[in-house]
């Protein structure tokens, strides 16, 4: 491979910086996923119904309480912090890539993935909420502001004293909506940070995993504030940690190829705009056939070189290992 090549592996195509941006391509993108961001628009009423509706109101009898008087204390992570750290950091570097790039395809992609991400998380936790109904660790105070316990003389089950929406908010426990918002939102800048930074690439740089793991970092603290706080279970943390993850994972990956794979930098609709240019879109004119094709080819130089290197990290053996293949072959 020539000096120009590698040149133009470690720069990533940016032969065309500024080519699609949100005044040039934003609206043709935005209309062609129109459908999307109704989607978006339709969870967001959902949540807000499923906020709304009572949950369901579990058994809590008299000897159940020895593991529901813990005190009700604040939130260490207010509620109106979560959306600041779930939408509005990831939505920042998100933004800062966008001006450095200038790329409209990955802007809107990576935003929609986010939202997506977020609000069919927000979806899933709060139906699993109110379906299941699960008391929280301070539910005795909530119940009994006072500190004295009613209960029904026949069932056991608790006869509540407090403010109908503290206690409602009480039976709110299951699964934890803090850490699963969380891990939703810092799960797919993790994994878009490693698709821009090449994490994978071969090289062994650990700083970059670091990069990868502060998001992630972040959304393990706010899960842990939250037992801190007796706002939940270890079980609530965990099961929202899994499912803001695991949403994210596929949230990301319906935009953006995995960040291990050579064009995980950039999404699938990227690679497809410039495969339909190469086909020879008459909309596009001379000058706009000109453009594509030459990012078009930086896009199949760095794809070859990827595939290279994955071959030849793939047939890196030691002599030791050499010979034990040898040894197999006679």
């Amino acid at each position: 491979m020539s000096e120009a090549e590698c040149l133009l592996l470690v720069k990533m195509p940016e032969i065309q910086l500024g080519a699609h941006t949100v005044r040039s391509h934003g609206v043709k993108v935005a209309r062609a996923h129109m459908h999307d961001w109704l989607i978006l628009l339709l969870l967001i009423v959902i949540d807000v119904v499923l906020n709304v509706i009572e949950p369901f109101y579990r058994f809590v009898g008299e000897d159940m309480m020895t593991d529901l008087e813990y005190p009700l204390k604040d939130n260490t992570v207010p509620f109106w912090a979560v959306p600041i750290i779930a939408i509005i950091l990831p939505f920042s570097v998100i933004l800062v890539y966008y001006f450095i790039r200038r790329d409209v395809y990955d802007l809107h992609h990576a935003i929609l993935g986010l939202l997506f991400s977020v609000l069919i998380t927000g979806v899933i936790t709060d139906a699993i909420k109110d379906a299941v109904g699960r008391p929280r660790p301070d539910f005795f105070w909530r119940c009994f502001p006072d500190g004295k316990g009613v209960f029904d003389p026949v069932t056991k089950n608790v006869m509540c004293t407090g403010l109908r929406s503290v206690i409602k908010e009480g039976h709110k426990s299951f699964p934890s909506g803090h850490t699963s918002w969380s891990f939703a939102g810092l799960g797919f800048l993790a994994l878009y940070l490693s698709g821009k930074i090449r994490v994978f690439d071969r090289r062994g740089h650990v700083a970059k995993l670091c990069i990868v793991f502060l998001p992630l970092l972040i959304a393990a603290l706010v899960g842990i504030s939250r037992v801190d706080d007796y706002w939940h279970h270890w079980q609530d943390i965990f099961a929202g940690g899994l499912l803001g993850i695991t949403v994210s994972s596929f949230c990301y990956l319906q935009f953006f190829p995995p960040p291990y794979d050579v064009e995980g930098w950039g999404p699938h609709a990227y690679f497809q705009m410039l495969a339909e240019s190469q086909n020879g879109n008459p909309s596009n004119g001379i000058n706009g056939q000109n453009v594509q094709q030459s990012e078009l080819e930086s896009v199949y130089v760095e794809s070859q070189h990827g595939r290279e290197l994955s071959r030849a990290n793939t047939h890196d053996s030691s002599p030791i290992l050499d010979g034990m293949n040898d040894g197999r072959r006679y």
